[in-house]
């Protein structure tokens, strides 16, 4: 069987990117970075503080830098922010670079998830579930778009997405390899 390329995780924010990816990456034994945190600690500010001082576009900015330089490194799984998706150079970059996972998971998902999250800045406002309608019908197509595999994380716990992302990275890998080891578990 081959190796297995750099895995990116996609998705909306509340998917579960982040601790899906540390724990992916930790069955791979590889490095795990999410773009957000380390856009964060290059700037010493938090991503509420570079909206207000840059605005969006200026994060934008700071956010394709840095996907370009983490998508370069070798044997990572790499979480990206919900919206790393908006601009073609990081589409790009993560199809050309590696695995693109695409992690969906419903609107009403992520206002559980992110309810007491204050360091989201697009959800600072008073209705946060049209937002996420939103962002979802402009985002969900890009998502798609530039994902290998797309994988439902609602109602699931991490450990069985992580492991339906190995399974399927396999297949897409070497199918043969997936049907020689289904037909070795059903003969006698």
């Amino acid at each position: 069987m081959q190796d297995l390329p750099n895995l990116f995780l996609i998705g909306p924010m509340g998917a579960g990117k982040s601790t899906i990816g540390r724990l992916l990456a930790g069955e791979l034994a590889r490095t795990f970075y999410d773009s957000d945190h380390a856009i964060q600690a290059r700037c010493g500010a938090d991503i509420p503080w570079i909206f207000d001082v840059e605005g969006e576009p200026g994060f934008r900015h700071r956010e394709i830098q840095m996907i370009d330089e983490l998508t370069r490194l070798s044997n990572v799984v790499l979480a990206t922010g919900g919206g790393a998706v908006l601009r073609e150079e990081n589409r790009k970059a993560l199809r050309e670079r590696g695995t693109v996972i695409y992690l969906l998971t419903t609107v009403d998902q992520q206002l559980k998830r992110t309810a007491k999250d204050r360091n989201r800045p697009l959800l600072q406002c008073v209705n946060r579930e049209q937002v996420l309608i939103d962002m979802f019908a402009a985002r969900d197509p890009l998502y798609r778009a530039t994902s290998d595999i797309t994988v439902r994380t609602d109602r699931r716990s991490p450990r069985a997405v992580v492991n339906e992302i190995l399974r399927r990275v396999h297949r897409l890998i070497d199918p043969l390899e997936s049907t020689e080891t289904l037909n070795s578990k059903v003969s006698p």
